[in-house]
């Protein structure tokens, strides 16, 4: 094919998907001209290009397509029935293209129908009705409707190159080669500690992270590409349903691999449908129930870790709990005496079963039977998750996690029964020793192995017994370690003989003899040249009969005790300033540095380092702590979001498990108190001391709380980052904690009939937010007196006046640690009181 129409087919598409996106936005805004301008100038340029090439059945089309957008331009009214007529322009247009591209010449024929429909609407917004009259007089629109000569003047130049992408999946290809030669002389120097070759090839390992992380970001796209025809699917829907739907798309610019990228927007379409769909009511439905007339589909994207986490929802109906039953009856999914001991969430999981609908009857969008479980298997397949959760009247949130890219993955190399096995780490909870007589150990209850961790029962898979090698008796009871594993809401423990290390991974596709084995996903070579499977988490769950809410019998986590506070949690022993040990939860820890001292610089009177492609601010953990000249600087490096700073310390001691209970507490800056530690008096840091130290909008905590009597709390936020900053303060103020993950976990527990004293929630979640949460709670009889503090990043007064008719009794900045704490007096003292 020739370039220049290979470029001009290329930049063509992408310039309609823009086409579509913005019209739907100038449909609903029409008075913004920089709207109408972008379009205008996008259609002008398409036109200029088709009659460069000598393309005269493209260029007649957008010229009147043109024309039309010309009236708008200079002023007439816009009306739905010309933006259909346009986006109809558009679509005929793209089929052209395709044609173009098949066979390299512009197919024969021509396109009257549409613009002769295209002239009769420009008359009638051009004249009104009695236009339409003098349209058979006019053949062509008049060389009057030229529009005026483009302005550039506010253009920035390109700094950009189109690259053919076999290009970089040849580059990518030769990168994970050399991941894995770089593994095979880590094995090398490993049999050799004393080896000349440590230092180069600790050079050659950064090397090749780098190259590997650069490489990455050539692939990488942002989301929003898979988005773009969202726009026009929704409004077309509500046009065809009768619905008024909104759509919001928050986090378009999140970027992930082109390969996942291009394996998503089928399920992501799928699933915006079905809100739409299934989802939004009715507009007289909505009114009913006090709802707005417009319906709202929520579409959020964002970064956590190593993957991609996608939001669809929508402030629909819910989920129909008697229509999932009696489908799931009426297709054998089920059966009737089983169904009545699934929990909600565990109801909810059904519609991801083969062949699951609720539509009453096929339409031309929905009924078919071909739908959640074709997302759901689509997601599994590049080793995502999903989730649902639902709220009667309030609506449907599905959560999908993915990961940012397919070739190269962080995994636990594990053994059993002599066999070499790697997980993927982004399943990976934790890891625990579980042995006879020790804290941790196995247990057999109905016949299921289970592991009591702390403060429940979990459910176990011996990987031995799992793939058929080894003694079954003997693998099942045997301890060993467990890898604690999540896939979706479900957690439960893999139980391998022997853990080796995480090592990053080269994903190689399985043989085609043994793709239909669920239980793996791919293959790979270890630094000793051996090959070996790779795990799949969410074919373990399938093969073990757990997926959908049929877990086995016996198998279903339990609470033994209570649930809010763990018996020990690991906890990061340093020195920093005196020769007490300090220590902070290892939760709230990104990464453990020890950086180069030359490599700290000055900025406005601060040190700061250049890390992983940002400047990451430095603060001494102390006043005592100086900062070293030569050497090795060791640091504890926090993050959230995108942010991140380095707590300078002297020396990292230890890691260890050990119950944290704050025994006095302190008004000192940076520290919360101390407790025993290993035996040893030892200073908790006040992280969200050091936070505002390094970002002013991390607002900081003021000193000084006094400590109240026991009283339960619960905390709700998102972000594990969070909780475990502030639930070790709540409890250093005397505050037995729960922490829940979601407002949905919030109320399941308060369902379930927990009792607390109060609710600290973050206002900002995905799903239901901790408004709704207020609103929630305040509507169910049994809780509506339950003191609820709304906790944001920042407050400003429309979210202080929103949380007074939500129900809030405080609404208060997320690190103002006196304000939390004295909030918390008053309601609870108020509670007492009224005892």
């Amino acid at each position: 094919m020739d370039e220049l129409l290979r470029e001009f087919l290329t930049e063509t598409g992408e310039t309609l998907d823009l086409v579509d996106v913005e019209l739907v936005r100038f449909e609903q805004e029409p008075n913004n001209t920089g709207i109408l301008d972008n379009i205008f100038r996008l259609v002008h340029t398409i036109k200029g290009t088709c009659g460069f090439l000598g393309l005269p059945r493209l260029e007649a089309l957008t010229h009147a397509a043109e024309a039309l957008m010309g009236h708008f331009r200079g002023g007439r009214p816009v009306t739905g029935e010309a933006v259909t007529l346009v986006l109809a322009t558009i679509d005929r247009i793209k089929a052209l293209l395709e044609e173009l591209e098949l066979r390299q010449a512009e197919p024969e024929g021509n396109d009257q129908d549409i613009i002769a429909e295209l002239q009769r609407m420009a008359a009638v917004v051009a004249l009104g009705p009695a236009g339409e009259s003098r349209v058979a007089a006019a053949a062509t629109p008049a060389a009057a409707d030229k529009p005026a000569p483009r302005q550039d003047s506010g253009r920035i130049a390109s700094h950009s190159i189109r690259v053919h992408v076999d290009t970089l999946e040849h580059l990518m290809t030769m990168v994970s080669e050399l991941v894995l030669t770089r593994n095979e002389l880590i094995e090398i120097v490993r049999r050799h500690a004393d080896s000349e070759f440590k230092a180069p090839l600790q050079r050659l390992s950064n090397v090749t992270v780098e190259l590997q992380e650069g490489i990455l970001k050539t692939r990488m796209q942002p989301i929003g590409n898979a988005w773009q025809k969202l726009p026009r699917v929704v409004r077309d829907l509500s046009a065809e349903l009768g619905k008024p739907i909104d759509l919001e798309m928050q986090g378009a610019a999140t970027e992930l691999d082109r390969q996942v990228l291009d394996l998503i927007k089928d399920p992501l379409t799928h699933m915006v449908r079905n809100s739409a769909d299934h989802g939004i009511e009715m507009p007289a439905e909505r009114v009913a129930a006090g709802k707005p007339e417009r319906g709202v589909i929520r579409l959020s994207a964002c970064h956590e870790g190593g993957h991609i986490t996608i939001e669809v929802a929508d402030d629909g109906r819910g989920l129909d709990r008697e229509r999932i039953r009696s489908k799931a009856i009426a297709l054998g999914l089920i059966a009737e005496a089983e169904i009545e001991k699934l929990s909600e969430a565990q109801l909810q999981r059904l519609i991801f079963a083969p062949g699951f609908s609720t539509a009453e009857s096929v339409t031309s969008v929905s009924g078919r039977g071909v739908g959640m479980d074709v997302v759901r298997a689509n997601i599994d397949r590049i080793g995502g998750t999903i989730d649902v959760k639902s709220l009667p009247g309030l609506g449907t949130s599905f959560s999908i996690k993915i990961p940012l890219t397919l070739a190269i993955v962080s995994a636990l190399i594990v053994e059993a029964a002599g066999h070499r096995l790697a997980i993927p780490q982004l399943a990976v909870i934790e890891l625990v020793r579980a042995r006879d007589g020790s804290e941790h150990r196995i247990e057999v209850i109905r016949n299921a192995p289970l592991l009591r961790l702390r403060n429940r029962l979990l459910p176990l898979v011996h990987l031995r017994g799992l793939l058929g090698i080894g003694d079954p008796g003997e693998a099942a009871t045997a301890a060993g370690f467990v890898v604690v594993t999540q896939v979706g809401t479900q957690t439960f423990g893999i139980v391998v003989d022997r853990v080796f290390h995480t090592e990053e991974i080269v994903v190689k596709p399985m043989a085609s003899r043994l793709r239909q084995i669920a239980m793996f996903s791919g293959t790979t070579i270890l630094g000793d040249g051996s090959v070996i499977l790779i795990l799949d988490p969410n074919g373990i769950v399938q093969a073990v009969g757990t997926a959908d809410g049929s877990r086995r019998s016996g198998e279903e986590e339990r609470p033994v005790e209570r649930i809010e506070e763990p018996a020990s949690e690991p906890l990061l022993i340093f020195r920093a300033g005196s020769p007490t040990p300090k220590a902070v939860p290892l939760s709230l820890v990104t990464r453990l540095e020890e950086i180069d001292a030359v490599t700290i610089e000055m900025a406005s009177g601060r040190p700061l380092v250049q890390y992983r492609g940002q400047l990451m601010p430095l603060v001494p953990a102390g006043e005592a702590v100086q900062i070293k000249a030569t050497g090795t600087q060791p640091l504890l490096v926090f993050s959230d979001d995108r942010r991140a700073i380095g707590l300078l310390v002297d020396e990292i001691i230890d890691i260890v498990d050990e119950r944290l209970e704050i025994e006095l507490a302190t008004s000192r800056p940076g520290l919360i108190g101390s407790a025993v530690i290993k035996g040893q008096a030892t200073e908790i840091i006040d992280l969200t001391h050091y936070l505002p130290l390094a970002f002013e909008d991390w607002r900081g905590w003021k000193e000084g709380a006094e400590h109240q009597g026991p009283r339960s709390v619960l905390l709700v936020d998102d972000t594990a980052f969070f909780r475990d900053l502030l639930g070790p303060v709540l409890r250093a103020a005397g505050y037995a904690v729960t922490a829940a993950d979601s407002a949905q976990r919030a109320l399941t527990l308060l369902e379930a009939g927990r009792r607390f004293d109060a609710v600290v929630t973050d206002l900002d979640m995905p799903g239901m937010d901790g408004f709704e949460l207020a609103a929630a709670l305040r509507g169910n009889p049994e809780t509506a007196g339950l003191p609820v503090i709304g906790l944001a990043s920042l407050i400003s007064p429309e979210a202080i006046e929103r949380g007074k008719r939500a129900g809030l009794h405080d609404c208060l900045a997320k690190l103002d640690r006196a304000a939390l704490v004295a909030a918390l007096r008053e309601q609870t003292v108020a509670i007492g009181e009224a005892a």
